[in-house]
């Protein structure tokens, strides 16, 4: 067996039943799923008549780069969305079985497994995936503490000289899971300075960037901000983006990376052997959503709504904000006296509530478990559930 298997971590949810063995919680409270990043907002239906309608294409092999249309309508939204000239869909642009796959995979592809071990950069906290495509690349994971003295942000400064001189690639997630940061065109500024100076790959996980607040100010892409800065070639760029979180369709499994077309091709090959292209009607459905965007800003009304009747509650108790994008409350719980561990496992015993303990989330670093001391509140489900998600979370603080 592969050997890195076994510096694989136990994944988040299955700490979180550990910690839930042996209580029951009340069975006059219906529970309320708050712990996982699953949308519960309803599918948009015509994004189901179009997979229904194209079911034919069950009796066909997809090909791997996924048809001209499904390339083409994200090249277009790519172009509306950030106000770029579209990519080149022959060459920019590669569907993917979600982002996940591809988050995994692009390690894969791009790690060169030199004398030294390579270094993968990532955020402290941050999607679990990450660490585990390093270890399984044969890379050593670097893990950068976004804390709140620095308003969460990924602080590059911090990284020692001799680990930029191993590091091959670099995740980034913008807006931040689970802090909800967006990184700043100064922030890109300097990660483009930093990859021509060591030649690594940034790898730009933004599939959170279509959950804002304000129509008028949508997050910052990477390729948008690359093309501020004449980097019109995208060079070690690499964004991944989907449709879980935009258009509630997490069963899909559907998105796609665009960016540096040197690296693009070789992830296409790499693929090729993977061997995980999509489904044809799966490519018709997503193809329509990429293309529609009422639903799209519907689907925003809700988030909008859910933070501003929550964040009053939520804030009375617990030390948390609005995040600047995405659907998250990362939680300071300290005010209360419990730690993270502590706190998610009694609000569910007493109160039915399911949130996910920060420190599950991060690994020790420099002295530190980030994570510690935070729950992550994912506000995925419908209105009136998660209002009355927070007011038993209210319940919950004022009865310590």
């Amino acid at each position: 067996m592969n050997p890195n298997l076994d510096k694989l971590r136990t994944y988040p949810f299955e700490k979180l039943r550990d910690l839930y063995a042996g209580s029951t919680p009340p069975a006059g409270l219906a529970e309320i799923k708050l712990h996982i990043g699953e949308p519960q907002h309803p599918t948009p239906q015509f994004i189901k008549d179009v997979l229904t309608a194209n079911l034919n294409g069950l009796a066909s092999y997809p090909a791997t780069n996924g048809s001209d249309d499904l390339r083409r309508s994200i090249a277009e939204w790519i172009a509306r969305r950030y106000g770029i000239p579209a990519p080149d869909i022959a060459t920019q642009v590669l569907p993917v079985a979600g982002s996940r796959e591809a988050l995994f995979a692009i390690a894969q592809a791009v790690i060169e497994r030199k004398h030294q071990q390579p270094v993968v950069i990532s955020p402290n906290p941050f999607y679990q995936i990450y660490e585990g495509a390093a270890l399984l690349a044969g890379a050593r994971p670097f893990f950068l503490n976004t804390l709140p003295d620095d308003d969460f942000r990924m602080d590059w400064g911090r990284v020692p000289a001799e680990i930029w001189q191993d590091c091959q690639l670099v995740y980034v997630c913008s807006p931040g899971n689970p802090t909800g940061k967006v990184m700043s065109l100064d922030d890109w500024k300097l990660l483009f300075e930093l990859s021509d100076r060591h030649n690594f790959v940034i790898a730009a996980d933004e599939c959170y960037s279509e959950i804002y607040f304000d129509e008028a100010h949508p997050p910052l892409g990477g390729m948008q901000a690359a093309r501020q800065f004449g980097r019109d070639d995208y060079k070690n760029l690499i964004m991944f983006s989907s449709l879980s979180k935009r258009s509630n369709v997490p069963g899909m499994r559907s998105g796609f990376v665009a960016g540096d077309a040197a690296i693009m091709q070789k992830f296409w090959l790499y693929r090729t052997y993977q061997g995980c292209a999509m489904s044809p009607p799966i490519q018709a459905a997503s193809a329509v959503a990429w293309r529609d965007e009422t639903h799209v800003r519907d689907n925003r009304r809700r988030y909008v709504e859910k933070f501003e009747r929550l964040t009053p509650i939520i804030t009375r108790h617990l030390k948390t904000a609005r995040p600047d994008a995405g659907f998250y409350f990362w939680a300071d719980v300290s005010p209360t006296g419990l730690s993270d561990t502590e706190f998610a496992r009694r609000l569910r015993a007493q109160y039915n509530v399911t949130v996910l303990p920060g420190s599950f989330l991060a690994r020790d670093a420099g002295g530190i478990n980030p994570g510690r001391d935070f729950v992550r509140i994912a506000l995925v489900a419908g209105v009136e559930e998660c209002h009355e998600a927070a007011e038993r979370i209210a319940a919950f603080c004022k009865s310590l």
